[in-house]
């Protein structure tokens, strides 16, 4: 949210090797999926209806954690880590949140899409989805980064189209923009993207930082009146408990029957990432995405000095990230909701 705008880059990141993975854009062997893993077991997903269906055609729910901004956080990602994201906190799905702007992949897209395809290879070694976000917010308009996102989604698609692990979501939070410009953004990215994968999950940030224009004080049943020309598409949702109250609650529950939702980001706190944690808010919506089953990333994994980070300062100077320990009150509460009934 608008919290992000604000944070100051930190010292250089420490990357996860790329697992034999050297730039360009080859082809990457698809791996085999551990036993028994999520990814293993759901395989292509697929949209049915309003739903996320696995290989099976069954509904799934996919419960994980989004990164930090990897060029501020990648200490955070690494074999410890996620380690215990897969086997300890039972996450489906790492969200790598690669910002645009803000010392991102605009500043070394070389650097900063390699450290992506290593990710996707982490995420796949533990059986894990990864779902490579376009973390562009500000600019609020999408359509300012299109060639820079067909160039990367291009290389992304090519090298991992053959993994069934795979989710795009090709538009982080626009602000300040019409749907009718994030539609265009879409329609014009996700042909690059399908000429590579035909098969994969894309995901698309609505209008109003991904609230369905209601942070903008618009009409939320905009996007269902006017929906992105593509198929296995889903429209994704953000929200913050302290600061998003019944209202939000309400218009999830409402556009998550008008087209298929993923809630890509939230937490506890309020939109800053920091303040206050609101838990009987954010149980409220957790209750719904459960209920009917609307997958999520909670931000956000890392030791950042902010409440919403789930671990404490300096732990990931370190190699123990499993249990209850090194964890804030937040990173109790989701890593609690991430386990529950696995």
């Amino acid at each position: 949210m608008a919290w992000q705008k604000s944070v100051v880059a930190l010292a250089a990141a420490v990357v996860l090797p790329l697992t034999g993975v050297m730039a360009g854009s080859s082809v990457a062997a698809a791996p085999a999926l551990p036993v028994g893993s999520s990814a293993a077991v759901n395989g292509q997903l697929k949209v049915c209806g309003v739903k996320l269906c696995n290989q099976a055609g069954q509904q799934v729910q996919l419960r994980g954690m989004s990164t930090h901004g990897i060029q501020w956080y990648s200490q955070c990602v690494k074999t410890a880590s996620l380690d215990a994201l897969a086997t300890d906190w039972k996450a489906d799905v790492l969200r790598i949140s690669m910002y645009i702007q803000e010392g991102g992949y605009e500043s070394n897209p070389r650097k900063f899409t390699d450290m992506v395809h290593g990710y996707i290879e982490e995420a796949t070694k533990r059986g894990m989805y990864a779902l490579v976000d376009w973390h562009q917010l500000s600019p609020g308009d999408p359509n300012h980064n299109t060639a820079r996102a067909k160039t990367f989604f291009k290389e992304i698609a090519q090298r991992h189209k053959n993994k069934t692990n795979i989710i795009y979501d090709i538009a982080n939070e626009p602000n300040g923009v019409s749907w009718a410009r994030v539609k265009s953004y879409a329609e014009a990215v996700i042909p690059t993207i399908r000429a590579e994968d035909p098969d994969s999950l894309v995901l698309v940030g609505t209008h109003g930082w991904s609230t369905f224009g209601l942070s903008d004080g618009k009409n939320i049943n905009e996007v269902s009146q006017n929906k992105v020309n593509a198929s296995n598409l889903m429209y994704t949702f953000h929200f913050y408990a302290k600061d998003h109250r019944d209202s939000y609650l309400k218009a999830l529950d409402t556009v998550s029957n008008q087209v298929p939702v993923f809630v890509t980001e939230f937490g506890s706190q309020e939109a800053s990432g920091d303040g206050p944690n609101d838990f009987t808010m954010a149980n409220k919506f957790i209750s719904l995405m459960n209920s009917k089953k609307i997958s999520w990333t909670n931000w956000n994994f890392s030791d950042d000095h902010r409440t919403g980070a789930v671990f404490k300062s300096g732990t990931c100077s370190g190699n123990s990230f499993a249990g209850e320990g090194p964890l804030k009150d937040a990173g109790k509460w989701v890593r609690n909701h991430i386990r529950a009934n696995r």
